[in-house]
């Protein structure tokens, strides 16, 4: 089985919605994950994503700044809605793809919307990065406790909201107190990959001692000339799967759009055998 993989951060799928078909019809996703679309389930666009050629929706809805979806064009089963944290927000789903694409074994993918965190890296002054350390505790324990590592297909994708290398970052020595690049996100994200062995595809495709960024706030008012970027998209996949996404590439060029996200999407091409 072969197919185009996405994560977004669409940052309002509503809003965005013109942003994403021009996307679908210049990338032609067979998949595509979205977080924060800010939209309930009732006021998600189903019908126009559907008529883009994805028949195949999953959504996870909430008011504000969580909600998670995903948009196929091939037959899945669904997951689960996980709510990782314990804090009734809607940061998770996941489907499987299996017999009806032609492969034995199940195929899973989870969407994740890890928190931002605020912006003091402080847990005890600051309840949203106290939330953030607890959402990558929770999500380290729970891969953890899944069995057969060796065998179990899985990919991750999301806006996982932590740039864990110091090439991640357009500078490590400034960011080190910055939320997104702290010490102690980066120590649990870490523990996160190693729960469950996972392999970070984007670095197999850019090698680690390059810089490589998915996010340029708004308040550059020259993204590109600044480049003052942070990668915070993310695709893993189980060692079931090494080598399977056979390409990889980051749309910077999305960030240009008119009324954009401040993320940009990430696609990966994978190649699956039964």
């Amino acid at each position: 089985m072969r197919f185009r993989l996405t994560t977004w951060n669409i940052n309002s799928v509503r809003l965005r919605l013109d942003l994403v078909r021009r996307f679908v019809r210049q990338e032609r996703p067979d998949v595509l994950c979205l977080q924060e679309i800010k939209c309930i389930e009732g006021k998600f666009p189903e019908a126009e994503l559907a008529a883009l050629g994805f028949p195949h929706i999953a959504v996870a809805g909430q008011k504000g700044y969580h909600g998670v979806a995903i948009l196929s064009r091939l037959p899945f089963t669904l997951g689960e809605r996980r709510d990782i944290c314990g804090r009734g927000h809607a940061r998770h789903l996941s489907i499987e793809l299996g017999e009806t694409n032609r492969t034995a074994s199940p195929l899973i993918l989870h969407n994740i919307y890890v928190p931002a965190g605020g912006d003091i890296p402080d847990p005890a002054v600051n309840d949203k990065f106290r939330h953030k350390l607890d959402f990558l505790e929770a999500m380290g324990a729970w891969f953890g406790a899944m069995r057969n590592k060796q065998k179990a297909r899985m990919i991750v994708v999301g806006d996982l909201n932590v740039a864990p290398l110091a090439t991640d970052v357009w500078s490590h020595k400034q960011l080190l107190k910055v939320v997104s690049h702290t010490p102690e996100e980066v120590e649990r994200f870490e523990r996160v990959l190693a729960a469950h062995d996972f392999i970070d595809v984007m670095r197999r495709h850019v090698p680690p001692e390059e810089k490589l960024f998915t996010w340029w706030s708004y308040r550059n008012r020259d993204w590109r000339a600044s480049n003052r970027g942070r990668r915070l998209d993310h695709i893993w996949t189980t060692p079931a799967l090494e080598g399977a996404a056979v390409s990889m590439k980051v749309l910077d060029k999305a960030r240009d759009w008119q009324r954009t996200s401040d993320h940009v999407p990430v696609i990966a091409d994978f190649v699956v055998g039964d």
